[in-house]
């Protein structure tokens, strides 16, 4: 048995400062083990966002040694023993208490993306038929766990508060998940362009380091959406035949 320094930020509505506690760790702890000791021991008022405790449900996000990190999933033997850890809530959102941030805007956003509408069945008895290939390329989608870490880390919203301008990695990982899916037909190139900010992404691929479930965010979801709207929008020849067809 050791003990560890953690200094976790203490405040609300983004005021505040750190505070360090001592508390005992031992092999096989994470961050969330030792925030839930510094809870039962020194700080019961402290307050903090969890659930499952397995790195599923995306609750316990957190800046942890100034990474956007899964307080659950982030273990102690990953971090440097001799110096504090410091532990801190996302930047990205707005401060409510201690570690807990506001994060209702990313599911107001979500309401704005158009939702999935299925072409007409293939066969008589109602069924589709759909490659294999098609259904495997959207189901890296479907791991998402809506921990906003991309959220977090994006220059976009984290730095610059294009908030109504931006709808932020998470959101164009759930459009490319309905625009690639092999049964949709609902059209929403034109809301990326002029709504969802897609041009704002200048792929960094933070968002794609910081995701917990190793979702390829720029190179699977992002850049091919830009690619839609490139050929929509700005390609020479196709805006041609388009004049010409009425297309």
């Amino acid at each position: 048995m050791a003990t560890q320094t953690f200094r976790i930020f203490r405040g609300q509505s983004g005021q505040g400062a750190f505070q360090d506690f001592r508390t005992d760790v031992s092999e096989g702890m994470v961050v969330l083990d030792a925030v839930h000791a510094i809870q039962a021991k020194d700080a019961p008022d402290l307050a903090c966002r969890w659930n499952c405790k397995a790195g599923k449900c995306g609750s316990c996000s957190a800046e942890i040694n100034g990474q956007p990190r899964l307080m659950c999933m982030t273990r102690l033997n990953m971090l440097p023993a001799d110096k504090p850890i410091t532990v801190e809530p996302m930047h990205t959102f707005p401060h409510i208490k201690d570690l807990v941030t506001d994060v209702s805007w990313n599911f107001e956003v979500k309401k704005k993306i158009k939702p999935f509408k299925p072409r007409k069945p293939d066969a008589p008895d109602g069924t589709w038929r759909m490659a294999q290939a098609d259904i495997d390329r959207v189901q890296e989608f479907r791991k998402c766990i809506e921990c906003f870490l991309c959220q977090d880390v994006c220059h976009v919203l984290r730095d610059h508060q294009k908030h109504d301008e931006f709808i932020g990695p998470r959101f164009l990982v759930y459009a490319a998940a309905l625009e690639m899916h092999p049964l949709d037909v609902e059209d929403r190139t034109k809301d990326l362009k002029d709504e969802f900010g897609i041009g704002y992404c200048n792929i960094t691929k933070c968002c794609t380091k910081a995701c917990p479930e190793h979702i390829t965010i720029t190179d699977n979801a992002i850049i091919p959406l830009k690619e839609r709207v490139v050929d929509r929008f700005y390609d020479p020849v196709k805006k041609l035949l388009r004049v010409i067809t009425g297309g």
